[in-house]
């Protein structure tokens, strides 16, 4: 990981053992050890999204599974994509100065329509057309810019699962380590300095409020196919929202 900026070292320290996100929204969540950092959140999350051109709509994935299966990566400004059976396309999302203004939970987002054989890949894959959009920073991000889960909790609820696996159904930015199920829940306001391998200078977040969950996190993180019952378990023993969705981890932001 590396800070763009610096900052002083806090006294309260975040041991990081992952940072992971996907460059398009929805794809699958992948480790990200050169991730880089400023005010606004990891560089590169969720840059992309994909637009459904009937509904004109934002893809998210609890309603398009599939799009788990697919490995997104960027390669200096060129996007790589990679389907299951080895069908890939590594080109540079050109701007072609469309744009779109979606509502994304509330918000007037405005994208950008890319040019290039990623539209083909997608529209083939969801067998729907689809276009690739570029989103501004935090565009399409649901809440603050990073979320957190932690190593006891994510054993608390495990239930057999690797915390790796969890890691990547909660779609988490940072994976820290805790000796106590549920001490982020207590954290609320503080500002904490992250540390982990490889770490340049001292990324420092202040923690919000818990993460609110939902039908993602029953999905294989790599096949995109409904293997758990996560959902129904955390609504069972932990507390939840207005509208029955079970909060585990934290938000959190770069100051």
């Amino acid at each position: 990981m590396e800070w763009e900026g610096g900052a002083e070292v806090d006294d309260d320290v975040l041991d990081v053992r992952a940072v992971g996100f996907s460059p398009i929204k929805g794809t699958r969540h992948l480790v990200q050890p050169q991730a880089r950092f400023d005010a606004a959140g990891p560089l590169g999350d969720r840059r992309f999204c994909l637009v459904d051109m009937r509904t004109r709509r934002v893809l998210r994935t609890v309603q398009n599974p599939s799009l788990l299966v697919v490995v997104a990566r960027m390669q200096g400004e060129a996007l790589e994509t990679v389907l299951p059976d080895g069908t890939a396309v590594t080109a540079v999302p050109e701007p072609t100065g469309e744009t779109l203004t979606c509502d994304y939970w509330g918000r007037a987002v405005d994208l950008t329509f890319t040019d290039g054989d990623h539209d083909e890949l997608f529209s083939t894959h969801l067998g729907r057309p689809v276009r690739l959009a570029e989103a501004p920073r935090g565009g399409v991000v649901f809440g603050q810019p990073l979320t957190i889960v932690a190593t006891a909790s994510l054993a608390e609820v495990a239930g057999g699962a690797a915390v790796t696996d969890l890691f990547h159904r909660f779609r988490a930015t940072l994976l820290v380590d805790t000796n106590e199920p549920f001490a982020e829940e207590t954290w609320l306001g503080r500002v904490m300095t992250v540390r982990g391998t490889g770490a340049v200078g001292g990324l420092r977040v202040r923690i919000g409020g818990p993460v609110p969950r939902c039908a993602v996190i029953d999905l294989d993180p790599t096949t995109g196919e409904r293997t758990g019952s996560l959902l129904t378990t955390l609504a069972a023993t932990r507390a939840t929202n207005r509208a029955g969705e079970p909060f585990f981890g934290v938000y959190a932001e770069v100051v």
